[in-house]
């Protein structure tokens, strides 16, 4: 495929902070944000507002045609709006990534979510961060990074996370949903969790975030890209 603008992909397994590198990268190079992992945890979550069996397929692929999202990108944090409204802290949830792993493996859903991932790519340029953009969303784009990190430090990462926020977590539980996590999502038939062939592999284990941000943009200036 032929991309109107450049982009530059961030894919890897959850909690390995591709949503606050691509962000801040985004901020950086003033490109537009694509937070495709989002836009699952929309789809569950509008499923739930319109009171959706869990199974419903159908249901929820009309979900993923009709929603309007919108990604807010200019402050210290992203904000997610759906029809107009602020859901940021409601989809961030462990149930709305349990639901978003969940209606990711459904070949429907997927196919609806095509089309208007790549609506996003739009001037001057797109950071795009989820599971298969470099693979399968964006094969053709300029830069490919696939961020990763250990197990246990992204548990870590994720309980820092919701104790910040108030919220009660065990430390031991989010081990074992990130592993179950990694492993439906690098095992199902449909767009697997797995680097491009030609990804940059980028382990941040250890990294701070600052260090991570300037990686990104040393492989994005070393291919002429800003």
């Amino acid at each position: 495929m032929t991309l109107p603008v450049p982009v530059v992909t961030i894919d890897g397994p959850s909690s390995s902070g591709k949503g606050t590198i691509s962000r801040l990268v985004a901020q950086r190079i003033g490109w537009k944000l694509l937070d495709s992992g989002a836009l699952y945890r929309l789809v569950a979550f509008g499923g739930i507002q319109r009171k959706l069996a869990p199974e419903d397929v159908a249901g929820h692929v009309e979900v993923a045609r009709s929603m309007h999202v919108e990604f807010d990108s200019g402050g210290p944090e992203e904000k997610i709006l759906l029809d107009g409204q602020d859901v940021t802290a409601r989809i961030r949830t462990e149930q709305a990534g349990a639901g978003a792993s969940r209606v990711a493996a459904w070949p429907p859903v997927r196919t609806a979510l095509t089309d208007r991932q790549r609506s996003f790519a739009a001037a001057p340029g797109l950071v795009a961060d989820g599971r298969d953009m470099g693979t399968v969303i964006f094969p053709d784009a300029q830069l490919k990074v696939f961020l990763t990190a250990s197990a246990d430090e992204r548990a870590q990462r994720r309980h820092k996370q919701l104790i910040e926020k108030g919220s009660a977590a065990s430390l031991a539980a989010l081990s074992r949903e990130i592993a179950e996590r990694d492993l439906r999502d690098s095992t199902r038939e449909v767009a697997p969790l797995k680097p491009a062939p030609d990804a940059q592999l980028l382990d941040s284990t250890g990294l701070s975030i600052d260090a991570v941000v300037e990686r990104v943009l040393s492989l994005g200036r070393e291919r002429g890209l800003w």
